[in-house]
């Protein structure tokens, strides 16, 4: 985990209880622009999650970058914060870093094991972006 991403988890925990963090997270993404139409697509859903989601992968000056959207404003929120965890990370340090940020906020007991299945597809399509932007 690198100083960027331990300070965006640590300004979180600075909210002691889990469920408030969990609205602070959602309140966050709901600032967020929405992806344009013409980014909405097939190929941009991510499999495995019941919730409708968008994950646009960039890789720009060596750095992998995230957006997203979602059908609904708490699966908005927490992917949009693994996307701002993951964003401005070199392919080989992203694939490193093995840290569950949303679990380090103590965000995932409260889910279902639907919506938690739906965010390890995110991460894993995260995890592959990287990959294919990784150089060997």
């Amino acid at each position: 985990m690198h100083d960027r991403q331990r300070q965006l988890i640590d300004d979180f925990l600075l909210i002691e209880n889990p469920q408030e963090r969990l609205s602070a997270v959602v309140d966050r993404a709901r600032r967020l622009p929405p992806l344009p139409n013409e980014e909405r697509t097939d190929a941009r859903r991510v499999a495995g999650c019941v919730s409708q989601v968008w994950l646009v992968g960039e890789f720009r000056d060596g750095r992998c970058h995230f957006r997203c959207d979602a059908d609904g404003p708490l699966v908005k929120g927490l992917v949009a914060f693994l996307c701002d965890y993951f964003s401005d990370t070199p392919p080989a340090a992203l694939l490193a870093d093995d840290t569950d940020p949303l679990a380090a906020l103590d965000l995932v007991q409260n889910l279902s094991p639907t919506r938690q299945n739906g965010l390890k597809s995110v991460a894993t399509a995260i995890r592959a972006f990287a990959q294919s932007c990784a150089t060997p």
